[in-house]
């Protein structure tokens, strides 16, 4: 088997049987605020080829750093067999289909199958509405010699799902940062440098979680770090560790790799990766000063690459509206039906939300199911948002604002106490299908707990099963200072009295294990 990298997440898989393509991403996503890191634009005409004319497409998942929708539309051969995970809606293949393919193959989630001739895969799925309204997967491969997993942005729950199919010779994962927190909160800079710092290293720990339990040859870091071109958001580019970001590049987390004697791979797009039965080699399409030089001079190395995309990045906001509508109407026609589907969400929203842009001043009451104007009222959230960019959502009628609006990072938020994620499910189910599905798992998060067991976790006894998404703490929880972290989402917990930092409906059974001397 032969894996080479396209960027991010990109793979192109080659084995005697037939060729898989997963994630292919191109041109620049959430508005112009993502760039693949290191750069793919340079690949040669032959791997091009490749790519664009598999047997198998494989897409993850819908955010736009997997499903280039422009890239796919333009270049790949629509005659291609997509690989489908197992999704609870069908809104994946109708998103490709309006691309032209269609030829898809539908799975089953997590069951092992047969493409011919001794070529296996098995998609897992997560599903819930925190990994996106449409899901979020992981496939596994097998030629019949080496097996790959590749495992993207994927959250299994279960660690041992990847491995149940058979010893991994290489595990691709993500490891750097794909969200906008903390850098878009309104807080003080250190503040904001020490909860990004955090995060980076809670991400870090969930990826040797699942580097540990899948316990592969050796390890791909890959779906990240993206890079930002756009010099309004190029301070959350990691070079110095003194920036407010979330972004660490591939070399922090191979040293982290190589403390738990693990073995890395340093892979940029045109590194290929083969296997056998026993051996492994890596081919890199550039000489090694080369391959380090992304990691090495990388302010020099952005700066070169911004000036290569700035002439694009121009014409990219120049097509944004500049012609303001009544978005207040809008919006108001839009959500209201939504949120009179949803009460049992809007309840556990907790409060109003403010939506503030260049003349406009909204307020969702959720309490009432309202959009109207703001006039003077409480509110616990607050976005601030560049109105081309609102006007832009809004006339493309974005279902899911975490990947049309809020990944860009091109916008402030300040909310009051802790993270609610009612609100951004919220945000990310703006259709009926999504926001059926919003209440529906608002209504379980309603229902008792299922009563935990009890572990020991450092000087701790804590239930078992995080109260957030049950995921078990015996395998993703970790003690942090005076925290208990579930590192599967980043979740903390008060060692002191299990008061969840997160969220406010949320409380962790933890005692000192001192007290039952």
């Amino acid at each position: 088997m032969k894996a080479t990298s396209i960027g991010h997440a990109g793979i192109l898989i080659e084995t005697r049987q037939a060729t898989i393509v997963c994630d292919p991403w191109f041109v620049p996503a959430f508005h112009g605020s993502w760039f693949v890191f290191p750069r793919n634009d340079r690949l040669s005409p032959d791997l091009m080829a490749k790519i664009t004319n598999p047997d198998y497409l494989y897409i993850s998942h819908q955010h736009a750093d997997h499903l280039d929708e422009p890239w796919l539309r333009e270049n790949m051969n629509k005659e291609v067999q997509i690989l489908l995970p197992d999704y609870p809606t069908k809104e994946l293949q109708r998103q490709l289909a309006g691309l032209g393919f269609r030829n898809f193959i539908h799975t089953r989630d997590a069951e092992e199958m047969s493409l011919g001739d001794g070529l296996t895969i098995a998609i897992h799925v997560e599903s819930t509405i925190t990994d996106g309204p449409g899901g979020d997967s992981a496939i596994v491969i097998s030629d019949g010699e080496s097996r790959l997993v590749n495992q993207n942005d994927c959250r299994t729950g279960d660690l041992s799902a990847l491995r149940k199919h058979g010893p991994v010779d290489v595990h691709w994962l993500q490891f750097s940062g794909a969200i906008w927190y903390p850098m878009v909160y309104d807080e003080p800079r250190e503040k904001l440098k020490e909860l990004a710092h955090r995060k980076v290293e809670s991400q870090f720990a969930r990826a040797l979680t699942y580097v540990e339990a899948v316990d592969a040859r050796v390890v791909v870091p890959s779906a990240g770090p993206p890079c930002f071109l756009d010099e309004e958001l190029f301070g959350a580019n990691w070079i110095t560790g003194e920036e407010v970001s979330i972004f660490p590049d591939q070399t922090m987390f191979l040293e982290k790799l190589a403390s738990r004697n693990r073995r890395g791979i340093l892979s940029v797009p045109g590194t290929s990766i083969e296997t056998d039965s026993s051996t492994y080699r890596v081919v890199h399409s550039a000489d090694d000063k080369e391959v380090r030089r992304p990691f090495e001079e990388k302010a020099i190395y952005l700066r070169e690459y911004q000036a290569d995309w700035s002439h694009w990045l121009k014409q990219l906001k120049s097509t944004w509206p500049t012609q303001r509508t009544d978005l207040l109407v809008t919006l108001k026609s839009w959500w209201e039906p939504l949120l009179a589907l949803a009460p049992t969400l809007r309840k556990s929203v907790g409060g109003s939300c403010r939506i503030i842009s260049d003349g406009l001043d909204i307020l969702i009451d959720f309490e009432h199911g309202e959009v109207r104007e703001f006039e003077d009222e409480p509110f616990r959230y607050r976005f601030t948002i560049s109105r081309p960019l609102l006007e832009l959502v809004a006339k493309e009628h974005a279902v899911d604002w975490s990947n049309s609006l809020f990944l860009s990072c091109r916008f402030k938020a300040w909310r009051e106490g802790g993270f609610n994620e009612h609100l951004y499910n919220f945000f990310k189910s703006l259709s009926v299908e999504r926001m059926c599905r919003a209440e529906e798992e608002a209504v379980r998060r309603t229902k008792p707990e299922k009563v935990s067991e009890e572990i020991v976790l450092g000087d701790f006894i804590v239930q078992r099963y995080c109260p957030h998404r049950q995921a078990d703490l015996s395998e993703f929880g970790i003690v942090e200072g005076e925290n208990i972290v579930c590192t599967l989402h980043g979740w903390k917990f008060s060692a002191k009295d299990g008061t969840c930092l997160n969220a406010d409906d949320r409380r962790l059974s933890v005692r000192p294990r001192s007290a039952e001397s």
